[in-house]
């Protein structure tokens, strides 16, 4: 029996699990572009149908690399005059994978869910934008954002950040970017079983090395790409676990998996931001995969994590963290 089989793997996962296992793989490493439409293929497949939504326009950021498609999702129609709160929305992919496209139905539910603005960013991809381009990038996108708030409709005070894995990474960076900067505080990080720690071997890496959809395998491969040298592993953008002081960091929702290999780096980085004083409600959900927040065609359980993101995201905006549902710790 595999170490994913005996963790209890929801039924909807052991259905994209299985499915994954039956797809021929591709001979060697595949290219970059290779993974990008496999990702965009499969993420495509795997969604839940798309919500309407007030509305969505696509905009640019300037960024210290050119300009950033961005795309703003407008969950409701506000009152003339009033302004919606917003999430800075980063999408997984490994920093190599992953699109405006591929999470596109993500953001329409979390738009709808929580009644506000959502804004997807497209940040530069690697390998051919190492790091920490996609760092340089998601920063931008925030102040591009607060800088342009009135003119979006967007309450500057009112602002989160968020995404899933190597998203959770860039939101779980920029969080601490701009507590470094003296940004006004942000209401919250939404942290979906995020990647925090290029640099430690943890125990679900290691029981989980061979179970799709994130092997070993994948991880040396997108952290290859990602990466410019091995020192870069010890730089707390790569690396926020590392970061020396997380005082002040935004309060936090944190999701983790017990069938993700970067369960316990999610864990760990939750534990130190207890350490430090800041607020975290850390939602656990033991049967799931990564990446399912994208799959729910073959997982319901993913409409409990929209509803439950979208929950948090709502009690933040109104300055009331201390909701009730699902496990947590202060």
């Amino acid at each position: 029996m595999s170490s994913i089989a005996r963790r209890k793997l929801d039924p909807g996962a052991a259905r994209v699990v299985a499915l994954m296992r039956q797809t021929p793989a591709v001979a060697g490493e595949p290219s970059a572009e290779q993974a990008r439409a496999a990702f965009r293929n499969s993420r495509l497949a795997l969604a839940s149908p798309a919500p309407q939504i007030a509305a969505i326009e696509d905009l640019v950021a300037p960024g210290p690399g050119g300009d950033i498609p961005l795309r703003l999702y407008r969950g409701i129609e506000a009152q003339t005059g009033s302004a919606l709160p917003a999430l800075l929305f980063f999408h997984s992919g490994g920093w190599v994978v992953g699109d405006l496209e591929t999470h596109d139905v993500v953001c329409r539910q979390l738009a709808l869910l929580a009644r506000c603005i959502v804004i997807a960013v497209d940040y530069r991809l690697a390998p051919e934008h190492k790091f920490p381009a996609a760092v340089d990038d998601a920063f931008a996108a925030l102040n591009f954002v607060r800088a342009q708030a009135p003119h979006l409709g967007i309450d500057a005070s009112k602002l989160a950040v968020g995404g899933d894995s190597a998203g959770g990474n860039l939101a779980a960076v920029v969080a601490l970017m701009a507590k470094d900067a003296d940004h006004p505080p942000l209401a919250l990080q939404a942290l979906i079983y995020p990647a925090t720690d290029f640099h430690g071997s943890h125990t679900s890496q290691q029981k989980l090395a061979l179970e799709p959809p994130l092997t070993a395998a994948t991880l040396a491969w997108t952290q290859a790409q990602y990466l410019r040298t091995e020192a870069d592993r010890l730089d707390w953008r790569a690396s926020p676990l590392l970061a020396t002081d997380l005082t002040g960091v935004a309060p936090t929702y944190l999701v983790t998996c017990g069938c993700d290999p970067l369960e316990d780096e999610g864990r760990d980085y939750g534990e130190r931001l207890r350490e430090a004083g800041v607020r975290v409600i850390e939602r656990h959900f033991p049967g799931q995969i990564h990446g399912f927040i994208t799959m729910g065609r073959l997982i319901p359980e993913t409409t409990v994590l929209i509803g439950e993101i979208a929950c948090a995201l709502d009690a933040a905006f109104h300055a009331a963290i201390d909701h009730g549902f699902g496990p947590h710790e202060d």
